[in-house]
């Protein structure tokens, strides 16, 4: 029987109850889902991204607008002009100064234009583009999403590897303390040497250091997982030895890459991106073309004004002050067309800096191919390769049982030594630590397939907490 290795974790500020249930991989993915920051800031940038549509639609609608005002407003002044004077005969050009001052006591103006554009292009390509943009903002949150699977599982089944490593230590330094011990003992009635001791009394020491770095790994992997999720857990739902190991379905890895082309969220927002920026270059270009606009206006300016005239002539009589109030409403309709001639260059700057950026996103889009190909291969290769060392390393952990149960009666006919004991004794406890976390690095593997594919969702998960074990022993402080 292949020893299984029990469940501890090291979390210093947590005191669980006897009572409480192990949490699986999909509690804490439904944790994840609640509070991880990552998912949450795409989805606040997926609803950000929906604004454009409306954005780009209104554009096209009517647009209307009013203004107002009101004031008081003082000023004077003088005119000075020509003006003819014939006397008898003569005729005299003269310059003639007249002066003038006017009080604005109250001025109160309106109007209300309404404007419908019949013609702007960069309106038209933006609607066009703004469908893209959230189609790429869906892409980018589902990928999100999928992502976030992947995270809670690699983070999930670290923890469980770090503890497996923690355990496998622990188990390590009992073990030889118990082997100095009898060395100990042995030594005192003169049946083995000194070396014998000191050889397990180093050992000893340093199976103390490797328990000492263990349990810093495992506060880390419990933080890494707080991380993702915002909740520290008091158990965990382990990945036993009766893990099924299943063979990706289809067997061939060409047709995972084809379906990761096809399917792959990354490699579709990135495909996305590169039309977006394909649009950009005509939004740009728009800068060129002619703009045509109907327009509509109704205004209203009422004013309240005191003007004085003061004639320029010494000794003229100057007018007492009289209202020169008005009252003006004015009514427009027309169409208004604006060509754009010269803009010092700045239009086909920008066509140029958009069709630069077009092309960044070509590259973008084939490197993000070329990487969505090689993880799926990469992560075809690694699950069945995985399930050939899951096997051999639960035949290594037999083999290290018998070869210890062989090596401890050696030792007790004195065939065998002190060290021959430690070192089967170790052998042991790594394979068992390397088997368990060969089950973990199995699972993760086969997520990250499908998560390269582009298949990856909540059953998948909910397959793989299906197979893990619940029976665990609560979490002690060590």
């Amino acid at each position: 029987m292949i020893a299984r290795l029990p469940m501890l974790f090291l979390v210093a500020a947590l005191s669980a109850g006897g009572s409480a249930s192990a949490a699986g991989l999909l509690d804490a993915y439904g944790d994840a889902l609640r509070s991880d920051p990552t998912l949450r800031e795409a989805a606040a940038v997926r609803m950000a991204t929906l604004e454009s549509r409306p954005q780009a639609l209104a554009a096209l609608l009517p647009q209307l607008s009013a203004n107002g005002e009101w004031s008081t407003s003082w000023n004077s002044g003088s005119n000075t002009f020509s003006q003819a004077v014939t006397d008898g005969n003569e005729q005299t050009i003269v310059n003639v100064q007249s002066g003038f001052s006017s009080t604005t006591n109250e001025r109160q103006a309106w109007q209300l234009e309404l404007t419908q554009s019949l013609f702007r292009w960069d309106q038209w390509v933006a609607l066009r583009q703004s469908d893209k943009q959230l189609a790429q903002a869906e892409a980018e949150f589902r990928a999100a999403e999928q992502n976030l699977m992947v995270r809670v599982s690699q983070r999930y089944f670290d923890a469980l590897a770090a503890n497996a490593t923690l355990m496998a230590a622990e188990a390590a330094k009992e073990a030889i303390g118990r082997q100095l011990e009898q060395a100990e003992k042995r030594f005192e009635v003169g049946l083995i040497a000194i070396t014998d001791v000191q050889e397990a009394q180093a050992s000893y020491d340093s199976a103390i250091a490797s328990v000492i770095e263990a349990k810093r790994t495992v506060a880390t992997a419990l933080e890494g997982l707080r991380e993702v999720t915002g909740q520290y857990y008091s158990r965990l739902a382990d990945a036993g030895p009766g893990v099924p190991l299943v063979a990706p379905a289809p067997a061939d890895v060409e047709a995972w890459v084809q379906t990761a082309l096809e399917q792959n969220m990354n490699l579709e927002a990135s495909r996305l991106a590169a039309d977006v920026s394909r649009d950009s270059i005509d939004l740009q270009r728009a800068g060129h073309f002619p703009t045509l606009d109907l327009f509509a206006s109704r205004s209203n300016d009422d004013r309240d004004v005191d003007r004085q005239n003061k004639p320029g002539q010494p000794g003229a009589v100057i007018f007492p002050r009289r209202p020169a109030d008005s009252n003006i409403w004015d009514d427009t309709i027309g169409v208004r067309i604006n060509v754009p001639i010269y803009s010092g260059g700045a239009t086909s700057s920008r066509v140029k800096q958009a069709t630069f950026e077009h092309r960044a996103a070509r590259e973008r889009l084939e490197r993000v191919a070329r990487e969505t190909e090689r993880q799926v291969r990469d992560a075809f290769l690694s699950v069945n390769s995985e399930i050939s060392r899951v096997n051999a390393l639960a035949r290594s952990v037999e083999s290290n049982e018998t070869a210890l149960r062989a090596t401890e009666a050696g030792f007790e006919v004195g065939t065998r030594t002190t060290v021959d004991v430690l070192n089967a004794r170790r052998n042991l406890f790594e394979a068992q630590r390397d088997y368990a976390q060969s089950r973990y690095t199995y699972l993760v593997n086969a997520l990250l397939l499908k998560e390269a594919s582009g298949s990856i969702g909540e059953p998948d998960l909910e397959q793989v907490d299906g197979w893990l074990d619940e029976d665990v022993p609560e979490v002690t402080q060590p």
